[in-house]
């Protein structure tokens, strides 16, 4: 690791900055003073080298239509070889406006109306929207919590796919149980995938944040096999904190189904670039690894950080350590509240807000997701705040 350091407890203001975490809940929702921790950005600044590039484009002071130069393309290969140890060709690249609409893009391109769709609940939402708004039909496959761990129920996913199941969507890393799944696992799903002629879109965002003892796994990169039936999602949004910049990355190792998607992509006029996104994408993958060695650091003491301050002053609550990402899941069952009950508690009595368990999927029911990227200063008022109010509940 590189030895200049990166100061992470200082954070940024981002108050009336047109932030969504920042300036929902009181804006929106009518509650003020409130600690956001549910959107999935952080509040950090993105790295210096970044910040530098963006300005420096700023400042030429012509914005008008970008051409991607072939550095921006060597700079995603030469990061996927260095981080993730997956030897990438550019020939098998293109980009989306965001991880999200690349999803909708592949669910248009590659299923029609009417076709099943497998999903493993409790999931990133958008999931769900993507297959529904387009005509598709959402399949459960239900991650199971066993030994204080999340873990695919294949035996499942095998019976529940049928003559008109097209496609599996993967979060990898998991977004919200926080699971890096080992090669074994994906390696398994993988075989169930190839054996029924699933095509996989592989969700792969939160990739580099990764803790200790863990390692991100590219499901393509397991064999030609199953490359040549995986659309790879990702994008230096998360990492670095540029997600306002709308740039990601499509990586489509078959020819044909890469140029489906291109077909697709011109199709909907999403062939235009956010200039700011490109400079910044290229700057990150090239400049950025020291500044996310040491985020990563920060994360983790974050997270045990939090897990032993409700272990040891809010045990009503059980705090799930995730392998990777920067949110947790609260376990808050033993509160005893009603879901809508519980989020209020959170936002009104704490003055801490969350994203609610349900929305990933019934699974969550009484759980809530909790985002950890922020200065140690800002996650101690939060934590203070939850069990000033705990200890205030009447129901205990």
């Amino acid at each position: 690791m590189s030895e200049k350091k990166y100061n992470f407890d200082a954070g940024i203001e981002r108050r009336n900055t047109c932030s969504l975490k920042w300036d929902f809940c009181e804006q929106v929702l009518g509650v003020p003073d409130v600690i956001p921790m549910w959107v999935a950005d952080m509040d950090f600044p993105a790295p210096p080298e970044v910040v530098e590039a963006v300005k420096k484009r700023a400042e030429h002071g012509a914005y008008g239509y970008p051409f991607i130069p072939r550095s921006f393309w060597t700079s995603i290969i030469k990061w996927m070889k260095t981080r993730h140890n997956w030897e990438i060709k550019r020939e098998w690249l293109s980009r989306a406006p965001g991880v999200v609409p690349a999803l909708n893009i592949c669910i248009q391109t590659y299923t029609a109306p009417g076709d099943k769709i497998i999903v493993q609940s409790p999931v990133y939402y958008p999931f769900f929207s993507a297959v529904e708004n387009n005509g598709r039909r959402v399949v459960k496959n239900p991650l199971v919590y066993k030994n204080n761990r999340w873990q695919m129920h294949l035996e499942d996913l095998k019976q529940k796919i049928d003559h008109r199941t097209r496609m599996l969507i993967l979060c990898s890393p998991h977004n919200p149980v926080g699971r890096v799944w080992e090669r074994a696992e994906l390696e398994a799903l993988a075989e169930i995938c190839l054996k029924h002629d699933l095509l996989i879109v592989s969700d792969e965002i939160h990739a580099e944040h990764v803790y200790k003892g863990h390692k991100h796994i590219p499901i393509a990169s397991l064999s030609p096999d199953v490359a040549a039936r995986t659309i790879t999602l990702q994008a230096p949004s998360k990492a670095f904190n540029i997600a306002g910049l709308t740039t990601s990355v499509v990586i489509i190792p078959n020819p044909k189904l890469l140029n489906l998607y291109k077909t697709q992509l011109e199709n909907l006029g999403l062939t235009v670039n956010n200039i700011f996104g490109l400079v910044a994408l290229e700057a990150a993958y090239t400049y950025g690894a020291a500044w996310l060695d040491q985020l990563v650091e920060y994360l983790e003491g974050n997270m045990d950080y939090a897990q032993r301050y409700f272990e040891e002053r809010i045990p009503q609550i059980k705090f799930l350590k995730p392998e990777g990402t920067y949110l947790a899941l609260l376990d808050c069952r033993a509160m005893g509240l009603p879901q809508k009950e519980l989020n209020e508690f959170f936002l009104k009595k704490a003055r801490v807000y969350f994203d609610e368990g349900p929305i990933f999927g019934e699974e969550l029911v009484g759980f809530e997701r909790m985002n950890l990227a922020c200065p140690r200063k800002t996650l101690t008022e939060a934590l203070v705040r939850i069990e000033r109010a705990v200890n205030e509940f009447p129901y205990r």
